[in-house]
């Protein structure tokens, strides 16, 4: 057997080990009627198996990608008009509240610096809660900015979020206050397999066919937001795509909790116990300021207390949106909100640490400068 057909082979192979690993996991989660089991049960399943060192899984980019275009078909059907007019309703409370949300990103950086060492540059890159790949794409693009723990602290914070905002969300602290209830809605028709065609082929061309002209012209996360655009855009001129049957949700849940469950490298890491405890509090802040800021937000608004909480979590936008859809919060205003909160992040944070970058070389250039004067 040639070399080529070997390595295939054994990529096969690691495939079909991480997907029967990530089935169980899942079950697991399931039988244990944990929230979001074909989310969080692939992911923790993963992230243990993948930790031996004799142990090699991939997880294909493509199969996450095919996931997050059935999510974001998915939720861009929930756009409707009304939704649009509440979304435009919405811009002030958005624009006050992301940038509360960024200003302790800045701040929390400042102190994240200051005790780890790290550099600000880093330390504020690595606090703000942008699209994961987004962010670590800009901050390779940024020579002096250490990739490894930006990845490292933005993983920890997705795998963070995915698995404490579900937990917090079924606690008490939001039970009593949900002032609207979506799951009579969904419950008193669920969509059937058969209902999907065969109006549905169109619709995954038209889908595709967004996430990948999205890619081209580099949108922020493609594979959701492009499909996302699409299905919405279509439906409020008229054209209503099928629902999605919750097993196919389900499946689409397992395609991207995989991925993530295989993103976290700590052993890539120099100082892991420090790095992985900063990373912790980190996130910790950032739930904390945005649990805070969402009770301000459902006060003001008459929104579920789930929703406002999933509006401004510091997830992926993807993310947030499957746990909308499964604890049936309103996925249409928890997308506008995450959806202009990642907009504002990539149109304001990047000269803002381009700044933080200039200053921080002038004063390194500063005392060379003294030395050299000196000599």
């Amino acid at each position: 057997m040639k070399k080529w057909e070997l390595n295939k082979a054994s990529k096969t192979i690691q495939f079909s080990v991480a997907i029967v690993t990530a089935f169980i996991g899942g079950g697991l989660f399931s039988l244990m009627r944990l929230p979001i089991p074909w989310l969080l049960g692939p992911m923790a399943a993963l992230l243990i198996a993948s930790r031996f060192k004799n142990i090699k899984l991939i997880w294909p980019v493509s199969i996450r990608n095919t996931g997050l275009i059935i999510v974001g078909y998915s939720i861009g059907i929930s756009f409707t008009k009304s939704s649009l007019s509440d979304m435009i309703s919405h811009l002030p409370s958005m624009l006050i509240l992301t940038a509360l949300i960024v200003l302790v990103c800045v701040c929390s950086a400042f102190v994240l610096s200051k005790c780890s060492g790290i550099d600000y540059p880093t330390s504020l890159t690595s606090s703000i809660p942008g699209g994961l790949s987004q962010i670590v794409v800009f901050a390779e693009e940024m020579k002096e900015i250490d990739i490894t723990t930006v990845t490292f602290f933005h993983v920890t914070r997705v795998i963070m979020v995915v698995f404490l905002v579900p937990l917090l969300i079924s606690s008490p602290i939001f039970a009593t206050k949900n002032t609207h209830d979506y799951s009579g809605i969904i419950k008193s028709a669920i969509p059937e397999w058969n209902d999907l065609f065969p109006l549905i082929f169109l619709f995954a061309l038209i889908c595709f066919l967004a996430a990948r002209i999205g890619k081209i012209i580099k949108l922020p996360a493609p594979y959701f937001l492009g499909p996302v655009i699409v299905s919405a855009a279509i439906g409020l001129f008229g054209l209503q795509g099928p629902s999605l049957p919750p097993s196919l949700l389900d499946i689409s849940q397992f395609m991207v909790g995989g991925y993530i469950g295989l993103l976290l490298k700590p052993e890539q890491l120099d100082n892991k116990r420090k790095t992985i405890l900063l990373a912790l509090m980190n996130g910790l802040i950032l739930i904390g300021a945005t649990m805070f800021f969402s009770f301000l937000l459902t006060q003001y608004y008459d929104l579920a207390a789930i929703t406002g909480f999933l509006s401004l979590a510091p997830g992926g936008m993807d993310q947030m949106g499957i746990v909308a859809q499964e604890v049936n919060a309103d996925v249409s205003t928890v997308t506008s909100y995450q959806l202009f909160r990642m907009a504002f992040i990539y149109i304001s944070v990047p000269p803002l640490l381009r700044l933080v970058l200039k200053i921080s070389s002038r004063k390194k250039e500063g005392p060379l400068l003294k030395d050299t004067e000196k000599v």
